[in-house]
């Protein structure tokens, strides 16, 4: 059964949801008082870069379910299901700030004409479903008919249209049998398993399974400096660990820490909430903690491996905070070259798709025009994103462009062996460097 569909906020989460559930025969409106974004996608353009998704968008676009609009009003005209799903930054506590959620619940309550479900789509503590309804009631008609209701969003950036449409659950947070019908039936061509909850236990979803895979990945950090003070191989020891199926191996590969818009924002989110319900939640503290110091390896590797830095010259592959995103949000990259800045380094970058955002970021760097003019020169490389082009590429060739064959590989991409083969001095996270 077709529904009507306004998305609000056309960021990653709400461009991903607005343009799969047109895909699966919806028909939606995506608003966004970004008027530079919306014009974007008017003409035919996307604003971020996910794979598969323009595809999708013009195709829908063309056949009429997916239109896009600066008005929440016009968004609304028939939408029987609105989605929130605006930016909730940390403030600098951590705590969310639901300022953004607040305004649109406001603008909305003004405009409900029909029986309407207001989706929670943005990551949110818990509680604020309740805030959203009180918000609805202060500002709207005393007649206005409404459930709000929770759906969290599982999407990971470089996957996330694949993640949409083939989920492993959908969860929804309801608090009336109408909200749950409307919801199935929003979802029912997805023939995903479908949890329904209360509204608090699905917010609390989706911060808990960040927070949890945020735990692994330290976790495996933690031990991969364990490993290089031993002598053991981090990527032995998350193997063995990983075919226990009570572990898994997902989430246990070490590197140079998470990033992006949800790991880093959701855990401090989830520290303040447990804080606010008088409980000190220290192991997410530690994760944390764990965390920003695994950006430094390449700096404590490459004082290790150099001596001075001051006037070397390092490449840095990757600046984006996974592959397949030009997402540069909490990206590990960004922090690693201004530590390398800070110590008098030269430093010249490539990514595939990041360049033109990190422009923005970044000063003082040399923007390469591929990943082999970033090495020429260097005295040291350091692969901080591990994009699929960089293990293709002619490391033969690599090798002759360097000044100095110190290579740094803080993602576990390559053989240690074969690069140390080729005359490389490799330092791999967890494993013993090789010479």
């Amino acid at each position: 059964m077709k529904k009507h569909v306004a998305v609000i906020g056309s960021g990653y989460v709400g461009l991903v949801t607005g343009a799969c559930l047109a895909e699966i025969g919806h028909a939606v409106v995506c608003v966004d008082n970004n008027r530079k974004k919306i014009e974007v996608l008017k003409k035919g353009g996307v604003p971020i870069y996910e794979p598969g998704l323009e595809e999708i968008i013009r195709k829908n676009r063309r056949n009429g379910r997916l239109t896009f609009t600066t008005s929440i009003e016009e968004g609304m005209k028939k939408a029987e299901i609105v989605f929130i799903a605006v930016n909730t930054p940390p403030k600098p506590n951590g705590e969310a700030d639901l300022s953004y959620v607040e305004a649109v619940a406001r603008e909305v309550a003004g405009l409900l004409r029909r029986p309407t479900v207001i989706v929670e789509k943005s990551t949110v503590p818990v509680h604020t479903g309740e805030k959203v309804k009180q918000t609805l009631r202060f500002y709207g008609r005393p007649d206005a008919e409404f459930d709000v209701a929770s759906n969290p969003e599982f999407l990971r950036e470089g996957t996330a249209v694949r993640d949409f449409l083939h989920p492993d659950r959908v969860v929804v947070g309801v608090e009336s049998a109408r909200a749950e019908r409307v919801l199935r039936e929003l979802y029912r061509p997805l023939k995903a398993p479908l949890l329904v909850t209360d509204l608090k236990s699905s917010e609390l979803i989706k911060h808990s399974s960040n927070s949890f895979l945020a735990i692994k990945i330290s976790f495996i950090n933690a031990v991969a400096n364990i490993c290089e003070r031993t002598g053991a191989d981090v990527t032995k020891v998350a193997e063995g660990m990983g075919m226990d199926p009570r572990i898994g191996k997902a989430f246990l590969k070490a590197g140079l820490g998470y990033g992006g818009s949800c790991f880093p924002k959701d855990v401090s989110a989830y520290i303040k909430m447990a804080e606010e319900a008088g409980y000190d939640f220290e192991l997410l503290k530690a994760v944390q903690n764990i965390n920003d110091e695994q950006r430094r390896w390449v700096l404590r590797r490459l004082k290790k491996a150099l001596w001075t830095l001051r006037g070397k010259t390092v490449a840095v592959w990757g600046l984006a905070f996974k592959p397949d995103t030009d997402d540069l949000r909490n990206a590990p990259a960004l922090d690693i070259v201004r530590d390398l800045l800070s110590e008098g380094c030269g430093v010249r970058v490539h990514d595939p798709v990041a360049m033109p955002k990190a422009r923005e970021f970044l000063k003082g760097v040399v923007f390469a025009r591929d990943a082999y003019d970033a090495v020429k020169g260097a005295d040291a490389v350091a692969l901080v994103t591990e994009w699929k082009e960089y293990k293709d590429l002619d490391m033969k060739k690599v090798r002759t462009l360097v000044r100095t064959p110190v290579f740094l590989d803080g993602r576990n991409l390559y053989d240690p062996a074969a690069l140390a083969g080729e005359g490389f001095q490799v330092h791999a996270v967890g494993r013993t460097p090789l010479n």
